[in-house]
């Protein structure tokens, strides 16, 4: 048998340069010799592992792909699978699954979630005594009912009988080191011994690797055109934004969001900083082992508008404040509700001037600075290069301070040219794959974004299938957005009916749930055309008011009983007729 080739000793070449070119020496080898070559071994005993993703915005998906990849450099054959997707897992020969979910909403699960968890809170749902499980669930502490149905779906399992073989993580907004943390312990405690062979497909084929310009490495991007869309006399202000993607690689599809990483307002941090005492410059920590003078680290890695809680209870110990001690009781949450509603960090400093705080301790009660996502009002298709945005300005004034919105008017204000920013993918939000299908949009307020894409798009393709959109706003004399574009694309086709509701322009206020209702028979006549439902917008009322329009329209136009209607609705949801884009 002919021997390896290797380099001399006498070689000029350090150890490193030598290791690399014996291994390159040794590949030539093999290519020339096929019988020297290592030859297949036996399939390597896999452990199937079910991953379980419910996602609003994509953060939820993308944390599985990761646990996926990491799954599979350890002794497992991952298996990603979305909730709304359920149907084609069988329970009972499922061994291991982990689950990976935010909330939504007022503690619901996210939309393409539900039928997962009505399945599994059941009456009819197995016994689960053979599953492994564990549950990494995603949510911010700002609201009350903090990763409250990771917690639903965690104890759901276990009164199923299920194992729980590491506890839930529940993640703030800050949540890459704890998730991190799970994945590493949940993978270690899942069983692997007696494990069959798997013959699953590879990550590669089932995963998608992420690369270029991501939420941790987000793209400089250009800001083009920032321009008032609201008229003079409007009770608001809103911003159509144009963001040029050259030179990024970037792509996007219609009804992804953007991810907007904004500064803090100068003149706040300035005023954060006399009243701590600081002159700024002090070197404070900002994540992975790096350290920035504290007016930086303000400026773009914490947020330093909404408290809270850990440096609320600071403040509270340290002043003695009795009422601020008081509220933090458990029973006194409406209470804690209205102090903090209009309240920022600086309040509390400017309140209790004895209370001091080293910087370093000071950011220690911070959170990070989190990016904005937004939904992407235009169509690559029609604006190649380019992403737009629209977006209303927060400003209002509370005890006795004007307040301000750190993204939208970062954007309106301060963004100058540069713009870090990310494709945030939304794959629950999308045009109908077939053109000839009808789409019914529903977009008060800046929920027009995505449905001004979804258009663009639909002229971009040639798609005959019609379209019909609802908007509301305040006042058309002032705040009907984009009407030119709309109303240009009534008279070319592309847009088949436009309703609107403007609220304020008579006594009593009229909202697009009470068009839906006012256009029921034509509504229904469209569903039982195959039409798609399109909702986006606020999340706390809009959204369950149109969901409650929808299933009356059922019931009154359609001659549907309480339970068929939600039947119909849940079935237009299985089918990915029904979508919804809420915050």
């Amino acid at each position: 048998m002919n021997a390896i080739p290797l380099l001399p000793e006498i070689a000029p070449f350090n150890a490193e340069q030598r290791a690399w070119i014996n291994g390159y020496l040794a590949g030539l080898f093999s290519f020339a010799n096929p019988l020297s070559a290592p030859q297949p071994c036996a399939p390597v005993a896999k452990a199937p592992l079910l991953i379980l993703f419910g996602s609003q915005t994509g953060t939820s998906e993308a944390l599985a792909q990761k646990i996926a990849k990491a799954a599979t450099a350890k002794s497992f054959a991952p298996r990603m699978v979305c909730m709304a997707d359920h149907g084609s897992i069988e329970m009972s020969k499922e061994s291991r699954v982990l689950i990976v979910t935010s909330t939504y909403g007022d503690g619901d699960p996210p939309d393409n979630a539900q039928a997962f968890w009505d399945f599994l809170k059941s009456e009819t749902a197995p016994r689960l005594e053979h599953l492994e499980f564990s549950v990494l669930a995603l949510g911010d502490t700002n609201y009350e009912k903090f990763c409250e149905f990771g917690k639903k779906c965690d104890a759901r399992l276990e009164e199923l009988g299920a194992k729980r073989v590491q506890p839930r993580a529940d993640c703030d907004l800050d949540y890459d080191a704890p998730a991190k943390a799970w994945m590493d312990a949940a993978l270690g405690a899942l069983t692997v011994d007696g494990a069959e062979v798997s013959e699953s497909a590879p990550l590669e084929a089932t995963v998608k690797v992420v690369t270029g310009y991501t939420k941790s490495n987000p793209f400089p991007a250009r800001l083009l055109t920032n321009r008032k869309l609201t008229g003079d006399g409007s009770a608001k202000e809103t911003r159509h934004f144009e963001i040029s993607l050259d030179g990024s690689g970037i792509e996007y599809e219609v009804g992804d969001a953007l991810g907007v990483f904004a500064a803090n307002c100068a003149a706040l941090v300035d005023e954060l900083l006399q009243a701590l005492g600081c002159d700024g410059e002090e070197a404070v920590p900002v994540g992975g082992g790096s350290e920035l003078p504290l007016r930086k680290a303000l400026s773009q890695h914490y947020e330093v508008t909404k408290i809270p809680h850990d440096f609320l209870v600071a403040v509270a110990e340290r002043s003695g404040d009795a009422a601020l001690l008081a509220m933090l009781d458990s029973s006194q949450k409406d209470d804690l509700k209205k102090f903090l509603w209009g309240r920022e960090i600086i309040d509390l400093l400017l309140a209790h001037p004895s209370v001091k705080f080293g910087a370093v301790e000071f950011v220690g009660l911070l959170k990070k600075m989190q990016p904005r996502l937004y939904s992407i009002s235009s169509s690559p298709k029609a604006h190649p290069g380019q992403v737009h945005l629209t977006i209303a300005q927060v400003r209002y004034e509370s005890h006795g301070r004007p307040r301000k919105g750190v993204a939208s008017t970062f954007l309106a204000d301060r963004a100058g040219e540069s713009v870090p920013v990310f494709v945030q993918t939304s794959h629950g939000f999308r045009i109908p794959a077939n053109h000839d299908a009808p789409m019914i949009m529903v977009g008060p307020g800046t929920g027009i974004a995505p449905f001004r894409a979804f258009l663009e798009e639909r002229r971009a393709l040639g798609a005959t299938g019609r379209n019909w959109m609802f908007f509301g706003e305040q006042r058309e004399a002032t705040d009907f957005f984009y009407r030119e574009e709309f109303e240009q694309m009534l008279s070319d086709g592309t847009l088949t009916k436009l309703t609107t509701a403007f609220s304020r322009d008579q006594l009593e206020k009229i909202y697009v749930q009470t068009r839906m209702i006012e256009h029921a028979a034509e509504l229904w006549a469209w569903f039982r055309d195959g039409a798609y439902f399109y909702v986006c917008g606020d999340a706390g009322r809009m959204a369950k008011d149109v969901d409650a329009a929808l299933h009356t329209i059922c019931e009154t136009a359609g001659g549907l009983s309480k339970e068929a209607a939600a039947e119909f609705v849940a079935k237009m949801k299985a089918e990915k007729r029904y979508q919804r884009d809420v915050y």
